[in-house]
């Protein structure tokens, strides 16, 4: 016989779709989101907030899934890398080659369009300072910035 107890049944607002979950009270965003949503856009890197390769929006702010309860954000608005599907940044990196192993760029992605809508005119030095919070050990960062600026260019287009 299977038993709940110490689960809770909590509402995840995902990509603008409500989902239903029983969760842990200890299970991270992360975990949640891969094993038990199918949403395996954001990896497990280090999984103590180091590399942001799990990054995702919460309420628009990039917030690492590896670090955070799923508890936590219930009926918050999260959003993952599935979510930025045909959006100016998604199509910038494909263009820009902003990734190498690719490991690292729904983190990447996920920051620089939370970058984007909160300065869409932003900077080089705005740039490198959020590129800091996410690491690429294939040391892909140029094509990375280069991607920032198609994208900021596409948006002012739009």
């Amino acid at each position: 016989m299977i038993g709940y107890k110490d689960y809770t049944s909590i509402i995840l607002n995902i990509n603008g779709e409500r989902r239903k979950v029983i969760v842990k009270p200890s299970d991270t965003l992360l975990r949640v989101l891969r094993e038990k949503l199918g949403l395996t856009g954001g990896k497990p890197g280090c999984e103590n907030g180091d590399c942001g390769a799990c990054t995702v929006l919460i309420d628009g702010k990039p917030v690492k899934s590896c670090m955070i309860l799923a508890i936590e954000v219930a009926d918050k608005d999260i959003t993952t890398i599935e979510g930025l599907n045909n959006t100016e940044i998604q199509e910038a990196f494909h263009e820009e080659g902003g990734f190498q192993c690719g490991y690292c760029t729904s983190g990447f992605l996920l920051n620089a369009y939370a970058l984007l809508e909160e300065k869409p005119e932003a900077n080089d030095e705005e740039i490198k300072e959020w590129l800091q919070s996410n690491l690429c050990r294939c040391t892909g960062y140029e094509g990375i910035k280069n991607a920032i600026y198609s994208a900021k260019e596409k948006i002012k287009e739009r």
